[in-house]
């Protein structure tokens, strides 16, 4: 089985279990805690806000309906077509295009920019899912999503997170019950080395223009009922012109 059919399988897999409920994944939290937050720091950093938006790992879409309403052009892509499923019967006015795309895979990622052009991307999330293999090429698949316009902006789990996640997954009741079906289905998050992540984006030839720390705000909480808010780092990348 190539990496690519184990990660469609697994993705499947977990979002045909997966509730319709908002709220009901792990991370996916409103967008008032999320994609509103990225936005205000990716706007200002824009040649071309005009340019279409590709909301790259997109889900259920929760946040891709939300960038709909900031940007003119939003186009969400998943691995898994039941993800999409998700995203369309939340999205019945059909506000948001929706398509399958393994970004990993360098013709698929080139088809999508002879269609589009240049567009901007975004991404929370993704990198810390793909095998350490398959990193470089799906940054480089970025890479030509964005072409000489588009800027990228990457949100991912920095280290800090990790022993925050494993403390979780061993807890002595088990894990939480939104983050189970992720360890069950195959997915636990990956460890990305933070200093990694600019290193994908200058080796695909883009340079980092900003970068931060964030809160990354799940919809699970601790058995004292606070919510899990895991560490996070923030990219902005692009061509110079």
């Amino acid at each position: 089985m190539s990496v690519t059919s184990r990660y469609r399988d697994a993705w499947e897999g977990f979002w045909r279990e997966a509730p319709d409920e908002p709220g009901a994944v792990f991370w996916d939290a409103e967008p008032g805690v999320t994609a509103a937050v990225h936005v205000s720091l990716f706007e200002p950093h824009l040649t071309d806000p005009g340019l279409p938006l590709v909301d790259l790992g997109c889900g259920n879409g929760t946040q891709t309906r939300f960038l709909a309403g900031r940007f003119p052009r939003v186009l969400g892509v998943d691995i898994a077509e039941a993800a999409l499923e998700h995203a369309r019967h939340a999205d019945p006015a059909e506000v948001v295009r929706y398509r399958v795309l393994d970004a990993a895979e360098k013709t698929e990622a080139e088809a999508l920019h002879a269609e589009l052009g240049d567009a901007n991307v975004y991404m929370r999330g993704v990198l810390h899912q793909c095998e350490p293999d398959d990193r470089q090429p799906l940054t480089d698949a970025i890479a030509t999503l964005v072409g000489t316009r588009g800027r990228v902006f990457l949100v991912e789990l920095s280290e800090a997170a990790r022993p925050v996640l494993g403390g979780l997954a061993q807890s002595p009741a088990g894990p939480p019950p939104k983050l189970a079906p992720i360890f069950r289905h195959g997915i636990a998050p990956g460890e990305v080395a933070d200093d990694a992540v600019p290193e994908y984006l200058r080796n695909a030839g883009l340079s980092v223009l900003a970068g931060g720390e964030l809160p990354l705000t799940t919809t699970e909480f601790t058995p004292d009922g606070e919510p899990i808010v895991l560490p996070s780092k923030w990219v902005l990348a692009g061509r110079e012109n």
